[in-house]
């Protein structure tokens, strides 16, 4: 089977490795995004699927659009393709010189969560479950037939990094498999009308924590933002990023405590009041400054208790 592999981030690379390891398919090219330029020198970075498609000794294509590239792109004459998080839409033409289709690896249990961010929503909206989905593409967005669901359990305090990395190792045997089914005839079921919901790109004024929600959903989003863009809060006129929080329920709050109030700080972190329990700040980072133990940001910032989380300086 002749395929070409589209996706840019790092977790594209397990599928890609996948394919090209497997002994009936070749891999005639790899798309990607263009290099683009990262840190203070602005030097132009490859992204990870170019990497990995040049150990495999598989040609890259990066067009700033995949319309750039369609004529070469017919030429190849291919069965089938794979996408996974290739970073961008791809017209009715481009899909047409797919062979039998372009089979897409889905960070979830579509129609749940379609869009660019599939993983942040599952974690931020409290799931429980997750899995992942593939598909042939259509001109929708996430709306195509599914050809594999599998699903599985979300850890209590997995983040969005650790869940979208263990996802992508699930996923990349479960790809090559429905490429296979795809290519040997089988017809993808439609997607189901009912359960379908969005999960568009985290921006970072979505992640602003709001302390006056329950302690359970505030460390939700917390995880749901790592390792980006970093959930963050206000704390002495500045913006302080918190990237692992736990809730406690043990040990009351006062009703009359307001949500933010600093209850305690000690080697564990920093135990603020929510609405509704105490969360535990146990890793963040401040301004300027890499992640830390919240423990260390205490100590180094003399926090004292009674001081509060989202609120402006000297606010009682």
């Amino acid at each position: 089977m002749r395929i070409a592999f589209l996706g840019t981030p790092e977790v594209a690379v397990p599928s890609l490795d996948a394919l090209a390891a497997a002994e009936d398919i070749e891999v005639v090219v790899a798309l990607c995004n263009p290099d683009r330029p990262k840190g203070r020198s602005r030097a132009p970075v490859p992204p990870p699927v170019k990497l990995a498609a040049e150990r495999h000794g598989i040609e890259v294509w990066q067009p700033a659009k995949p319309r750039e590239v369609l004529e070469p792109f017919r030429a190849l004459e291919l069965d089938a393709c794979a996408v996974v998080a290739y970073g961008a839409l791809l017209p009715a033409d481009v899909l047409a010189a797919g062979g039998a289709g372009f089979v897409n690896l889905h960070f979830s249990l579509l129609p749940r969560w379609r869009g660019a961010a599939p993983v942040q929503h599952a974690l931020r909206a409290g799931d429980r479950t997750t899995g992942v989905t593939t598909f042939v593409l259509d001109e929708g967005m996430d709306t195509g037939p599914v050809l594999r669901r599998v699903e599985v359990p979300i850890e209590p305090d997995e983040s969005a990094g650790a869940l979208l990395a263990r996802l992508a190792e699930l996923g990349a045997p479960v790809l090559v498999d429905s490429l296979r089914a795809l290519h040997g005839g089988e017809v993808p079921v439609p997607q189901p009308s009912e359960g379908a919901t969005l999960a568009p790109k985290i921006r970072p004024e979505d992640v602003e924590l709001d302390l006056a929600h329950p302690a359970a959903r505030v460390a939700d989003l917390v995880r749901s933002a790592d390792p980006a863009p970093g959930a963050h809060v206000r704390f002495r006129d500045a913006r302080l990023k918190v990237y692992r929080a736990r809730p406690v329920t043990d040990g009351p709050v006062g009703a009359d405590t307001p949500p933010g109030t600093v209850l305690a700080t000690d080697r564990d972190g920093i135990l603020v009041a929510c609405g509704e329990g105490a969360l535990l700040l146990t890793e963040v980072q401040p301004a300027g400054k890499p992640r830390m133990s919240a423990a260390a940001y205490a100590n180094g910032a003399r926090i004292a208790v009674g001081e509060r989380f989202g609120a402006p300086s000297g606010s009682a």
